[in-house]
């Protein structure tokens, strides 16, 4: 056999060959991979969709597994092929842990995020107070939520300084108590004030009769016999009531001789 001919043998069967199934299995383990990560992920999302997830937390969660998946099909892939992949790992590893650090406030809002979306202490539309900031819900991000306060302007928090902090969601029960102080006068009579107040509170509708309104002494103040005023209404008609109620007991106060009286002093002038 000529020399041309056996050199031409030998590299058929060292190096062809074996580099030809190398690259076909390599092939066959990506395209099976891929196969089997997307059966892994429609399963994954079956199990969080029937565990009630927030549907972006799903998506989120879906693209970080398929993600995570298609790298182990890579690196087996490349493994076939004869590729150092404990060097390829390291790097990738060293590359992580800067690109955290360098992002470490970032991820911390993203925690946060993820764990507003899977407790949900509040909800879209629920007017809340969070983050030193008040305002409606309108948005919640990964990453921030997007508040609209009373006047309608757009206030995004990041969910870390949200999470980290007192969350009060004035929306969460279906009905608040409306606290409210009226003063009167010493020379007033109590009686007849407190029940002024209660007939301007069964006049409103939506003002609720259980649990049942309480009005009660609360203090001896300098200038004033302060009444506590407490009544129940639902969440929706909160400042509708309150607002309301203060204007109809200030009137009915007027009409029927209850002072409401303001800061003074009395002031005894002595000759020398």
């Amino acid at each position: 056999m000529p020399i041309n001919e056996l050199a031409s043998a030998d590299f058929i069967d060292v190096y062809l060959i074996p580099w030809s199934i190398k690259f076909a299995s390599a092939i066959a383990i990506f395209v099976i991979g891929r196969w089997v990560a997307k059966i892994i992920l429609r399963i994954a999302k079956k199990v969080m969709r029937k565990s009630r997830l927030d549907e972006m937390l799903i998506h989120f969660v879906s693209n970080i597994l398929y993600t995570l998946l298609l790298a182990v099909v890579v690196l087996a892939t490349l493994e076939q092929l004869g590729v150092n992949t404990i060097s390829a790992i390291a790097i990738l590893g060293a590359a992580g842990l800067a690109i955290g650090l360098a992002l470490q406030s970032s991820l911390s809002n993203f925690a946060s995020g993820v764990m507003l979306i899977i407790f949900r202490p509040f909800n879209v539309g629920d007017f809340v107070d969070a983050g030193g900031t008040s305002g409606t819900v309108e948005r919640i991000s990964l990453f921030n939520t997007v508040m609209r306060t009373g006047d309608n302007r757009e206030i995004i928090v990041p969910n870390g300084q949200i999470y980290d902090g007192t969350i009060i969601n004035y929306s969460a029960r279906s009905t608040r108590r409306i606290d409210m102080v009226f003063g009167i006068g010493y020379e007033d009579d109590i009686k007849k004030a407190r029940n002024l107040i209660m007939d301007e509170i069964k006049k409103d509708g939506r003002i609720l009769a259980d649990p049942e309104p309480a009005i009660s002494v609360a203090e001896l103040a300098d200038n004033s016999v302060n009444l506590d005023v407490r009544p129940w209404v639902n969440s929706d008609d909160y400042w509708g009531v309150r607002s309301d109620l203060l204007e109809n007991v200030k009137t009915s106060f007027d009409a029927n001789g209850i002072s409401i009286p303001y800061p003074q002093r009395d002031v005894h002038m002595k000759q020398a």
